[in-house]
């Protein structure tokens, strides 16, 4: 039921901390580097504890995995400032978002990434990207229920053909300083209208000046979602 502890479902704090729990017999609050939806993958989600435990990092490490459900694992583990939190210190989130754009969809992938049959226009895509980059009011992207500023700095933002086990893929990649509720689904679901040739490059730059999210594309299901990575100072 994604990241974030919820009263109902399984959550991956929720199984990090009970985990935790049973391996050091505290209960110790988790803090995530980012909150992903439900059927958002990771690769490089980032937790932070405050403990008193004496156990050492690699201990920890391999111990937590062992407990952690098949569908978690810490892949790595350190010791940390006192003034580290994941969420707050982090500068930086890498998103990548998966198309299987083979002409039937595989079987291997249905989990993984959204199939798309009809051929893109990747060069398109990749011109309404780059008017991404820089520093923007994202509003236009931004789920509902957002709160504060929908201001956000995009540092990369690109679309490449990748093949796994054979199949034809698109990997959509986006990095920027924070990201808003449903913000790359809802970019993906705009960019496949560019890759579609139905909206322009300057359609796409109009609409995040306008700042409209009725004019935006449908929000892609989350399944083709993976959080990569988040930087530190």
């Amino acid at each position: 039921a994604g990241s974030q502890l919820q009263a109902n479902g399984r959550t991956v704090q929720g199984e990090l901390e009970q985990a935790w729990e049973q391996l050091t017999q505290a209960h110790e609050r988790m803090h995530l580097a980012g909150r992903t939806d439900a059927g958002v993958h990771a690769r490089g989600q980032v937790a932070n504890v405050w403990t008193e435990t004496q156990r050492d990092v690699g201990t920890i490490q391999r111990a937590l995995t062992a407990i952690l459900p098949h569908d978690i694992a810490v892949r790595e583990a350190w010791d940390v400032s006192s003034e580290f939190h994941a969420r707050h210190t982090a500068i930086r989130r890498d998103y990548r978002f998966l198309i299987d754009n083979g002409r039937v969809a595989s079987p291997l992938l249905r989990h993984h990434a959204l199939h798309v049959a009809r051929q893109l226009d990747v060069a398109a895509i990749n011109g309404a990207m780059a008017t991404l980059l820089g520093t923007h009011d994202f509003a236009a992207f931004a789920g509902a229920g957002q709160e504060g500023t929908t201001v956000r700095t995009c540092s990369v933002a690109r679309c490449q053909p990748i093949e796994v086990w054979g199949q034809p893929l698109l990997a959509i990649d986006i990095a920027a300083n924070a990201f808003l509720r449903h913000m790359v689904r809802n970019i993906v679901g705009t960019l496949l209208q560019v890759g579609d040739n139905k909206r322009g490059i300057e359609d796409f730059a109009a609409l995040l000046e306008a700042r409209d999210r009725r004019k935006a594309g449908d929000t892609v299901p989350a399944h083709g979602l993976y959080l990569m990575s988040v930087s530190y100072p």
